[in-house]
């Protein structure tokens, strides 16, 4: 029998069927989640009454868009600032030449360098959030590059991860800049706060975080573009957004 765990849900697969199984206080807390869908405002104050875990919960967002990543152009990567942060420490290193070393780990970086943490990485070191790197020194990943691409962490340009100014990136990094991507099936999937954030600070996050997706949308891409929002707390149920209503809401 297989068994995994995913938004406070048990799947057990049995005789090649797959059965749901909800735990007692996640079916309590999902009766609150009463309509088909919400506005942020309403959405924001649920996610607080909506967490099952002991711990400080990470608040998730999930969009749906009408894009085809397959296609060059539709295959969105890029960043967006959240204005309080994520609420998770981010730990980022910097492949940079030695004259950047200091500026770099002075800046936040964990580690800093290219040969030595080349050397770190290929032993098997893994233990960082984000990478970034100078253009000079792209080169020299060539040795890790498959390391890096398996677990997502290649500094890319699209992702701001390869940048001339690495104090600087390592510093928006640190202050709540995070990676949007889709993924394969045209998801985003992106941490936007913590349930012990306030309000404002989940709907200020919320708002930039639908924003940015909607400046991504390509000129190729036809038909709806966000066909679906939901949020929800680590291991608690989904909330669907009132999607015209969302966007709207984010400009504002």
């Amino acid at each position: 029998m297989w068994e995994s765990r995913s938004a406070g849900r048990h799947y057990h697969l049995t005789n090649s069927k797959m059965k749901k199984v909800h735990g007692k206080k996640y079916m309590e807390i999902k009766k609150l989640v009463d309509k088909e869908t919400y506005t942020i405002d309403e959405a924001v104050a649920l996610l607080k009454k909506t967490s099952v875990t002991k711990f400080d919960s990470s608040v998730e967002a999930h969009l749906s868009l009408g894009v085809d990543p397959k296609q060059a152009d539709q295959n969105i990567r890029s960043t967006v600032n959240l204005p309080h942060g994520t609420g998770k420490e981010t730990r980022v290193i910097a492949f940079v030449g030695d004259d950047k070393i200091k500026a770099c780990k002075a800046a936040g970086a964990v580690d800093a360098g290219t040969d030595d943490l080349i050397e770190k990485i290929v032993g098997g070191w893994l233990e960082f959030d984000v990478a970034i790197a100078t253009p000079d020194q792209m080169k020299a990943l060539g040795k890790i590059a498959k390391n890096l691409g398996q677990k997502g962490l290649m500094p890319n340009p699209k992702s701001g991860t390869v940048t001339l100014d690495p104090e600087k990136t390592i510093g928006e990094i640190k202050k709540g800049k995070i990676e949007v991507r889709v993924d394969k099936f045209a998801n985003l999937h992106n941490i936007f706060g913590k349930v012990s954030f306030s309000e404002d600070q989940l709907r200020d996050n919320l708002k930039a975080l639908i924003k940015a997706v909607m400046d991504l949308k390509p000129a190729s891409a036809k038909g709806t573009y966000i066909k679906n929002i939901t949020v929800a707390t680590t291991m608690g149920p989904g909330i669907r957004l009132e999607v015209n209503t969302a966007l709207v809401d984010a400009k504002k």
